[in-house]
């Protein structure tokens, strides 16, 4: 993709990857619109913010509009946008939660895709980066629902390449490992608490404070996102970071059985006796 005149609409952009994501396609030279639900604009940024909520059909149009009626075009789309439920397990979360993560991981992607799409089929150009994770061709125990909202993501994405690459039109997945943002922090506590995992809860809070701390920086996924944005003939999917593509190396070629071992010794989860009765 030339970067003369490239315009750049990054989902999720206040902080974390989404900011790192927005801050490296603007030193690359991409006129860049950041999003964020509440909008604080500063200087600091290289960058435009504007307000959107993916779980909106009308905010989603409003936002494209925008960026359409500013710049008169939008040649890459990053969805980053998303959040995820502390560890805790699935039966945890009612219906209602499992569908607010969805609406936004999931749904909002699917939003922006449909509002950004009949704008890029008119240039015969664009770049649509969803933001995944080693959790997409991964299984998270106690984290079951942000698991099936990444693997939704990569089956949605790869179909969707399919569909719009004869277009010009082509879709990529970055897939992160653990990244040392504050995603931890805005996790949302689960709505229908069990005394019976309370324990692993406790266990995997502390373990996945530990995993976010130790991870890579943000800038690593941005990285990422600039190749497939700029690649000549972009891949689907991008591993993002030495750990994620040690797992994906491992997911491919490794037994099955000693996976599934690995996924439970690095988790600790048979530590902690669930269920136990006195």
């Amino acid at each position: 993709m030339k970067l003369k005149k490239s315009v750049a609409l990054v989902t999720g952009a206040s902080s974390g990857i989404g900011k790192a994501t927005a801050e490296r396609l603007a030193i690359a030279g991409y006129t860049v619109y950041g999003t964020s639900r509440r909008v604080a604009q500063t200087s600091q940024h290289p960058f435009s913010m504007l307000s959107l909520d993916v779980t909106r059909d009308e905010s989603a149009a409003a936002a494209v509009e925008e960026v359409i009626r500013l710049e008169g075009r939008i040649d890459l789309l990053v969805n980053n946008a998303g959040f995820s439920v502390a560890p805790a397990g699935a039966e945890e979360s009612s219906i209602e939660q499992a569908q607010a993560i969805f609406d936004t991981n999931f749904f909002g992607m699917i939003r922006m895709t449909r509002a950004v799409v009949p704008h890029m089929r008119r240039q015969g150009v664009g770049r649509i980066i969803n933001i995944s994770s080693v959790l997409g061709f991964l299984p998270m125990p106690y984290g079951a629902l942000y698991a099936a909202t990444k693997h939704a993501v990569e089956g949605y994405s790869e179909s969707l390449d399919h569909e719009l690459r004869t277009r010009g039109i082509r879709v990529s997945v970055i897939e992160p490992a653990y990244t040392k943002t504050q995603f931890d922090a805005n996790f949302l506590e689960p709505d229908s608490k069990l005394d019976e995992y309370r324990e692993i809860r406790a266990a995997l809070a502390e373990k996945t404070k530990e995993l976010v701390e130790a991870g890579d920086k943000p800038g690593v996924v941005a990285d990422a996102v600039l190749r497939a944005a700029l690649a000549p003939r972009p891949k689907l999917r991008y591993t993002a970071g030495a750990r994620a593509r040690s797992l994906q190396f491992l997911r491919r070629f490794a037994p099955a059985r000693l996976v599934d071992a690995g996924i439970r010794r690095d988790l600790g989860l048979d530590a902690v006796l669930v269920g136990r009765t006195s």
